[in-house]
């Protein structure tokens, strides 16, 4: 195979948002840099961007004076601009975190709280009669209300994005999947598809490969990408009335997810979960996708056993609910008692 050979300044592995971003981030302060972005993939966002629910969080979960609120703030503003001078779907369709239950509110305070230390505008705390002003079908004992959150379409975002690097001279390498990344004194060259990459340093952005893309480079990284595979159903068409934006649980703050919610889209429908379950494959979007070295890798991970001792009942439940979808509906009538069974759909 005849192997064209790359020198550059600067190479990023992945054309997901965070090595496109990363890219336009690095040629705007460095705009006569020779900037290269490879990925395995014949389209960029091709895995997580393209699989999201596409929420743009306001800021509320996170510790005030953190780095993931300063930059969830930062990030919300930057996206909302770039979004609306491109024409790329950016909704502020709002959120409500509804409490369910008396021993849920003062986590959800504590939560409003955070908000606000966080500059998240405009929030508010409603009692059962004002959320159903916001959600008519949604009940609760208290919920906090946050008008500024958003939806997008971050699949048509990295497409912008990439649009532009190509417009500003960076290459985009798709289909070019990274076979060896070798380091020395002058920095990185990288075998990918049918290119050699020689490069001055390299970012790595190739989400669920990224631990493995850091160990080729020679780094020392002894955590392991564990994945999980969210599963969502779609309200029927004629049931999305009952919900306006996006509708949140209270967050336990002993299990590592949001929970089930519900979510409209930019394209107008609106999903409900997800469901986390445990994948057999670090790309594994079906129940049924095994690939045998990315589920022996995770079973010899220490850290997932730790996690799996911590969560086992929570998980367990998931995978009941996963197989059961009348549970996983009663968890969804706990923010909106209307739905019922035949509502939704895979």
């Amino acid at each position: 195979m005849t192997t064209e050979r790359i020198e550059a300044d600067l190479v990023v592995i992945g054309a997901g948002i965070v090595g496109l971003a990363s890219a336009r981030a690095l040629h705007q302060r460095h705009p006569h840099a020779r900037i290269v972005v490879l990925d395995k993939e014949p389209a960029v966002a091709h895995h997580q961007t393209g699989r999201n629910s596409g929420v743009v969080h306001a800021g509320i979960y996170y510790a005030p004076g953190s780095d993931k609120a300063r930059l969830c703030r930062q990030g919300v503003d930057l996206l909302r601009a770039f979004c609306l001078e491109r024409g790329v779907p950016f909704v502020a369709c709002g959120k409500v975190i509804v409490a369910t239950e008396e021993e849920e509110l003062p986590r959800l305070h504590g939560l409003l709280e955070r908000g606000r230390a966080n500059g998240v505008p405009d929030l508010r705390l409603l009692d059962a009669d004002e959320l159903r002003s916001v959600e008519p079908h949604a009940a609760g004992l208290q919920a906090i209300h946050s008008p500024t959150t958003a939806i997008v379409d971050f699949r048509a975002a990295s497409e912008a994005i990439a649009r532009e690097l190509r417009d500003d001279g960076v290459q985009l390498l798709l289909g070019a999947g990274v076979r060896s990344v070798a380091t020395d004194d002058r920095g990185v060259t990288v075998e990918a598809g049918s290119v050699t990459v020689r490069a001055g340093s390299l970012v790595n952005c190739a989400g669920l490969h990224a631990d493995r893309i850091a160990r080729m480079a020679g780094a020392t990284v002894d955590l392991r990408i564990v994945p999980f595979r969210g599963e969502y159903l779609l309200l029927r068409e004629h049931r999305r009335h009952l919900v306006r934006g996006l509708i949140y649980p209270v967050p336990d703050p002993a299990f590592p997810f949001l929970g089930v919610h519900l979510t409209p889209t930019t394209g107008g429908a609106v999903e409900a979960g997800p469901n986390a379950v445990l994948a057999l494959a670090r790309e594994g979007y079906g129940p049924f996708t095994v690939r045998g070295d990315d589920l022996a890798e995770t079973l010899a991970y220490p850290g997932f056993w730790r996690l799996a001792a911590r969560h086992w009942r929570a998980g367990g439940y998931e995978i009941y609910r996963s197989a059961w979808r009348p549970a996983f509906v009663r968890s969804l009538q706990r923010l909106v008692p209307d739905l019922a069974p035949n509502d939704v759909r895979a």
